[in-house]
């Protein structure tokens, strides 16, 4: 069901590490391409793209691409108590962690009369990705929300594509309990567009067919999708800022033999549930362990309610059981591997965690699986998928936040640093630098 890789006794770097740890094979670039005319089709068609598109694509004929707010308030109305209660101390526990991380404005006296300002400008309008298809994501709306809300964004959207069995009252609409929470976030400008044709429509806005503004134009899109969200990213990243190009989920899981091989098991499983190209990797000095981890994944796997798509994704040369010889060779491997979700399952579990550099998120211990993260961890779960992990962070306040410099010199300070503004502008040969200086700062006789 899951392979295995022995890197027992091999010595390998951190670049070599790279092309032997367990991923997927995605050809971003060759999907670019598949989505330029998508996205062509959109910046040229507007609405009438996105109708056509939506039928082509997910089956669904939309009438207009915007949802009407009051179904919103109706999906809330509907919505199972329980599923409320859930989502409702989700959000709670994501602001509380999220409204910590709005850094202050910082002023620096670089001299007397001369500072320079450190400002935090939240951007002013923001495209919201919720994915739809094989699962229903209404966690992905929280996490999208609360770091914008928190960070001050003015304007939020969300999209998310229709689904085609829905209940009663929201056909053709994405589905009821993602438009319940963006209701109960107060996101009234919710779209049904999924794919690349959305984060087109974000990047470019859309007309209607009597030239009506349907959506504005956003200055950042953020939240995970398929290989054709993530490309759509790509080739439109300068037209919009993005958070990163989050693509199908990954678990890795560093394991010594103290690891309990059930709680190993179940959390492989529970990522793989999301995806047929979903990633679970198991890094273990302790063959025992993964023998006892195999046998676990064959007996709990045919029972579980997806058992396809999970068998597909924890038999994909994504996922595999890694055997090194011991912990600072796991280091090795889960760094080199840089996962979306890393958890630390060994002994003094705290102290191992702090000695990792690479991961979207690190879950400590026996009592923090991914799942909790997933939903009611207080944390994020939008993160960097495929190695991005080594540059990129997860979304946070600090995704939707732009720093502004705001510099300010009296004449004085600037007299005192005239000599050597002269100087480096005249080695860089730029003399009309210098004269910017020199034209504010008459000869005084000195």
């Amino acid at each position: 069901m899951i392979r295995r890789l022995d890197l027992r006794g091999k010595s390998l770097r951190s670049r070599e590490l790279l092309d032997v740890v367990p991923r997927a094979a995605v050809d971003v670039e060759h999907a670019v391409e598949k989505v330029r005319p998508i996205c062509e089709d959109v910046r040229a068609n507007g609405e009438r793209a996105l109708v056509e598109l939506t039928e082509r694509f997910d089956g669904v004929r939309i009438s207009s691409a915007r949802v009407d707010p009051e179904v919103l308030e109706r999906a809330l109305a509907a919505l199972d108590p329980a599923v409320r209660a859930g989502l409702e101390e989700s959000i709670a526990r994501a602001r509380r962690v999220h409204a910590v991380q709005l850094p202050p404005d910082h002023t620096t006296q670089v001299v007397p009369g001369g500072t320079v300002t450190q400002r935090w400008v939240p951007v002013s309008r923001v495209g919201l990705y919720v994915p739809g298809g094989l699962a229903v994501y209404p966690s992905s709306v929280v996490m999208n929300v609360v770091p914008a809300q928190e960070a001050g964004v003015t304007s939020l959207a969300v999209t998310s594509p229709p689904q085609r069995d829905n209940p009663q009252g929201f056909e053709n609409l994405p589905h009821p309990t993602i438009l319940a929470v963006c209701a109960l976030l107060g996101v009234d400008e919710v779209y049904a567009v999924g794919g690349a044709q959305a984060v087109a429509m974000f990047a470019y806005g859309v007309r209607d067919a009597e030239g009506e503004r349907v959506c504005e134009p956003v200055d950042l899109v953020t939240g995970p999708g398929n290989i054709w969200v993530v490309a759509a990213k790509r080739l439109l990243k300068g037209v919009i800022g993005i958070d990163s190009e989050a693509g199908p989920t990954e678990i890795a899981v560093l394991a010594d033999d103290s690891a309990d091989p059930v709680h190993v098991a179940v959390d492989l499983i529970s990522q793989a549930e999301h995806d047929p190209l979903a990633a679970s990797v198991l890094v273990t000095d302790s063959e025992d362990l993964a023998d006892r981890v195999e046998a676990e994944l064959e007996r709990r796997v045919p029972a579980t309610k997806h058992v396809e798509r999970i068998r597909t994704a924890l038999s994909g040369q994504q996922s595999g059981i890694v055997l090194v010889d011991d912990l600072e060779a796991g280091l090795e491997v889960v760094d080199a591997y840089a996962a979306e979700h890393l958890e630390i399952q060994t002994r003094d579990a705290a102290a191992v965690a702090v000695r990792v550099r690479n991961a979207g998120a690190i879950f400590v211990g026996p009592w923090a699986p991914v799942s909790l993260g997933d939903y009611c961890a207080g944390s994020n779960h939008v993160l960097p998928t495929g190695g991005c992990a080594r540059h990129s962070s997860g979304l946070g306040v600090q995704s939707f936040l732009r720093g502004v410099q705001v510099i300010r010199y009296e004449e004085s300070a600037l007299r005192d640093v005239a000599a050597h503004v002269l100087a480096l502008s005249a080695a860089e040969d730029l003399p009309a630098h210098g004269e910017a200086i020199t034209a504010r700062l008459p000869d005084d006789g000195r």
